[in-house]
């Protein structure tokens, strides 16, 4: 391993955190770039499955995940206020947790390995030879570029990768709300409120409710209507009376949904040309946006950022574009499945039936990106 390498890398969320660590552990010097003016998350609550956990086993922090998030006893579906599936997913490990948690802890990894976290740097552009272009006229050269700079990437746009976008009919607003539990189990007192709730409703309207509790305190709630109900998509303040028709048993957590402003995203499946260009590596949603349909948007961020600075250690200087294109081989295929199961479901509204955690569906759950051998079969 060599410190003489060095990367530079557009954006510091999830995907930007956990390539910039696992590069800086690994003896690399490593500048992370974030256009705001301070290092946050402004999301609300995420569900990680063993890929992205065995990524941060590996990065040191676990036990600190571990201490601040939960693992609820069930994945609870249910139809029209009907239970139609209790998964407790035997076999997989998973947890939940808040968003600005996780960036804390991943955060704090970045600064302890050593990374340069520049902020209020806004990154315009790179080119395929290994320039990063900063506005203000910077040109920052690099052994390595990364773009994880979102779903609008200026990396990918700058180097002309062509994509296709998918667009749903539905989307979702997101909050972290308080738990509010004594309050509902006054109203259903025989439900078990830890559980993941998967509220679904397609009658008299579609209108869904993900239920995450994320750790004793705090709970993610994700609001689901299609994207031409003004009412049920209505920003920055729901619509409380129409929510509460519908799903009346949430009523105290809608009620602190109320006092927080937020934001409709149409869920949209982003499939590029290539995730590699000479010595530039797209990660995250700038490389494969995807539905949120198997809570593996984050995971497969995360993944693909640790694997592609596995990869691009082992790789001889020299022939790191060559590399970089070896790992896309190698790790898109799983990415890609997991997109497409994820639009499949996001398309036929099929998370209302149940029981989607098995088979091919938990592909990614179960990957493990920190395993030597785990492409012995695909080589």
């Amino acid at each position: 391993m060599s410190s003489t390498r060095h990367a530079e890398i557009a954006g510091a969320g999830f995907a930007g955190l956990t390539v910039a660590t696992a590069l800086a552990q690994r003896g690399w010097s490593v500048r992370l770039h974030e256009k705001g003016t301070e290092l946050r998350e402004q999301g609300a609550g995420i569900v990680l499955f063993g890929n992205s956990l065995k990524v941060l086993e590996s990065l040191g922090v676990i036990d600190e995940i571990n201490e601040g998030s939960m693992t609820p006893p069930f994945y609870e579906t249910r139809m029209q206020n009907v239970i139609v599936s209790d998964e407790d997913m035997p076999g997989v490990w998973w947890r939940t947790l808040t968003r600005p948690f996780l960036h804390k802890v991943l955060s704090e990894a970045a600064r302890h390995a050593g990374v340069e976290i520049a902020t209020g740097s806004e990154v315009i552009g790179a080119t395929e030879s290994g320039t990063l272009r900063v506005r203000g006229g910077e040109e920052l050269e690099a052994d390595l570029v990364v773009g994880a700079d979102g779903v609008a990437s200026a990396v990918r746009d700058s180097l002309g990768i062509r994509y296709d976008r998918w667009n749903a009919k539905d989307g979702i607003t997101r909050f972290l709300v308080p738990r509010r539990k004594e309050d509902l189990q006054r109203i259903e007192p025989d439900t078990e409120w830890d559980n993941v709730i998967d509220f679904w409703n397609l009658e008299p309207r579609v209108l869904r409710v993900l239920y995450t509790p994320a750790n004793a305190r705090e709970l993610y709630i994700a609001l689901m209507a299609p994207s031409d109900d003004k009412e049920g998509s209505a920003t920055p303040t729901i619509n409380l009376d129409v929510w509460t028709s519908i799903h009346p048993q949430l009523r105290p957590v809608l009620e602190e949904a109320t006092k927080i402003d937020g934001k409709y995203f149409r869920y949209q499946t982003n499939r590029l040309e290539q995730w590699t260009k000479g010595r530039v590596a797209l990660i995250g949603d700038a490389a494969h946006a995807m539905a949120p349909a198997l809570a593996q948007g984050g995971g497969c961020a995360m993944m693909n950022a640790f694997t592609l600075a596995t990869a691009a250690t082992a790789a001889d200087p020299a022939d790191l574009p060559d590399a970089l294109v070896e790992w896309e081989r190698l790790e898109r295929p799983f990415t890609e499945r997991c997109q497409d199961r994820s639009q499949e479901y996001a398309s036929t509204r099929g998370m209302s039936q149940g029981g989607q955690f098995v088979g091919d569906n938990l592909e990614t759950a179960l990957y493990d990106p920190t395993d030597p051998n785990r492409h012995l079969a695909q080589v």
